[in-house]
C-alpha cells in the first residue's frame, strides 16, 4: 500500500446556481513533502468548520482504484488525483467493505486512525458541476473515509502505508454508511450499531444518531 498523491487547497468563492458559495473542495497535488498535523495538512483548509474539518476529519482518503469506476461512469471527464476533494489518494488500501472504523495505519512516519465515511454535501456537485453526483456517489458505495491523526509527521507521495492494527469491533465503512443512509429495522443492523458504539474513534455525533435509531427499534 502506498500514498499516490497528497492534495491540499484553500477555500475559494464560486458561483453555484447564481449564489456565491465558499468551498475548500478544489484541491491539487503537491510536490515534495508536507507536514501532516492534528487538524489538517499544511496548506489545506475547510470552508465550513461546522461540518468539515476538525480532529475526526483531519484527512480524507480516497483509493485511486475507484477512479476507474468513475471514468466509466463519467466518460470524457478529466479525473486527476484530488478530483473528489481527497487529501490522500491511496493505492492498495482496503476498500470501504474491508476497512473498519478504528483501524490504524502508518503513512510514512505518520500514524492515523479511521473515524468515519465521507458523506458528501452539495459542494461535491459544485466540483463536478452536477446536481446528481452526490446521490450517485453515495449509491456507488465508493465513499472513501476520514482519518484522525494520532502521530503527526511529514508525508509525501510514494510513502508506504502499513496496517498497524485492526479494530476488534469489526464495523466496516460500508456498514456504518448503510446505517446512516438506509432504513434499518433488523437485529443484524442493531448488532452493527451496538458494535459501532464501542469504537472509540467514531465521533459522538455518529453515536448519538445510532442511539436514537436503537431507541426507536426498542420503543
Amino acid at each position: 500500500m502506498k500514498l499516490i498523491s497528497v492534495n491540499v487547497g484553500l477555500p475559494r468563492e464560486v458561483l453555484w446556481h447564481g449564489t456565491p458559495v465558499i468551498t475548500g473542495i478544489f484541491k491539487h497535488p503537491v510536490e515534495g513533502r508536507i507536514q501532516l498535523r492534528r487538524l489538517n495538512l499544511d496548506g489545506d483548509r475547510q470552508a465550513d468548520l461546522t461540518v468539515h474539518g476538525g480532529a475526526h476529519k483531519a484527512v480524507y482518503c480516497y483509493p485511486i482504484e475507484h477512479y476507474a469506476y468513475w471514468r466509466n461512469e463519467l466518460p470524457g471527464r478529466d479525473l486527476p488525483p484530488a478530483s473528489f476533494g481527497e487529501n490522500f489518494t491511496t493505492e492498495g488500501m482496503p476498500f470501504e467493505n474491508e476497512v473498519h472504523l478504528g483501524d490504524r495505519f502508518s503513512i510514512g512516519e505518520a500514524e492515523v486512525i479511521v473515524t468515519q465515511p465521507r458523506l458528501p454535501c452539495f459542494k461535491l456537485g459544485i466540483r463536478f458541476d452536477d446536481d446528481h453526483i452526490v446521490k450517485r456517489f453515495l449509491e456507488s458505495g465508493r465513499t472513501g473515509f476520514y482519518v484522525a491523526v494520532t502521530r503527526p509527521a511529514e508525508v509525501g507521495a510514494g510513502d508506504e502505508i502499513r496496517l498497524l492494527a485492526r479494530d476488534p469491533h469489526n464495523v466496516s465503512i460500508s456498514q456504518i454508511t448503510r446505517l446512516h443512509v438506509a432504513p434499518w429495522h433488523s437485529a443484524a443492523d442493531a448488532a452493527v450499531a451496538r458494535r459501532a458504539l464501542l469504537v472509540e474513534s467514531l465521533p459522538e455525533a455518529w453515536k448519538d444518531d445510532l442511539r436514537d435509531h436503537l431507541k426507536k427499534l426498542t420503543a
